[in-house]
């Protein structure tokens, strides 16, 4: 139903993720079959695949403005704010889909939620100053209410995890989080702050397939 969104001759934005892995396959098999449309990857990885279906790539420097972006999501609360970045993504991520015209996630029906935070929110932190962005990002956390701490993602090997831009990623329990905007202002205001896993009034349009089939959700 996503691929049904994408018009010939767009620019997309492709998202990360087991299930945008999915959506690129899809269209790789489209463009293979003549379908004309030109795309920014928003990781190394989907880079990498969509390289590998030969799907024509650029990136924002040369195509600054998309169409739209298609992606997943690790939670989806009201409006379709979202949760965003258990792939590691999330920088990138947001970049590509604030120069869409349009964002779409495509998800499974356990992404729905009524308040935010059950999923911990991904931080992407600069390594400079690290331990002062955390002790910062604790203040945050008690101002907020969080039902749990902070930890630091590991990779597979039990070392720090790595974006494609060189930055760490933290991971912060809240439980719920029932004033997004603020606490994106307040995360936002810490230097050693990069980005944040909030995506607020990004979302248009979300396909949650379940047990029923396919819903659409519109902001």
């Amino acid at each position: 139903m996503a691929l049904e969104e994408v018009g010939a001759g767009m620019r997309l934005g492709l998202g990360t993720g087991s299930t945008a892995r999915h959506f690129v396959n899809l269209l790789g098999e489209k463009v293979a079959a003549g379908f004309e449309v030109l795309c920014v990857p928003t990781s190394e990885a989907t880079a990498a695949q969509a390289r590998s279906l030969r799907i024509p790539l650029t990136d924002l420097d040369k195509t600054p403005h998309l169409d739209l972006t298609i992606d997943g999501a690790d939670e989806i609360g009201p409006d379709l704010a979202l949760i965003k970045g258990g792939g590691g993504a999330l920088l990138r991520e947001k970049i590509v889909a604030a120069a869409s015209d349009r964002m779409i996630v495509i998800a499974d029906r356990s992404k729905l939620v009524d308040v935010m935070g059950s999923f911990p929110l991904p931080i992407e932190v600069n390594i400079f100053g690290l331990g002062a962005t955390l002790r910062a990002l604790e203040a945050v956390l008690a101002e907020a209410g969080a039902e749990g701490g902070l930890r630091l993602r590991l990779s597979a090997v039990q070392e720090p995890f790595k974006t494609d831009g060189g930055h760490y990623i933290v991971d912060a329990l809240f439980g719920r989080i029932s004033a997004p905007k603020a606490l994106s202002a307040a995360l936002l205001d810490i230097p050693g702050v990069v980005q944040h896993g909030l995506f607020l009034d990004l979302c248009d349009r979300a396909f949650v397939a379940g047990p029923e089939g396919i819903r659409i959700y519109d902001r």
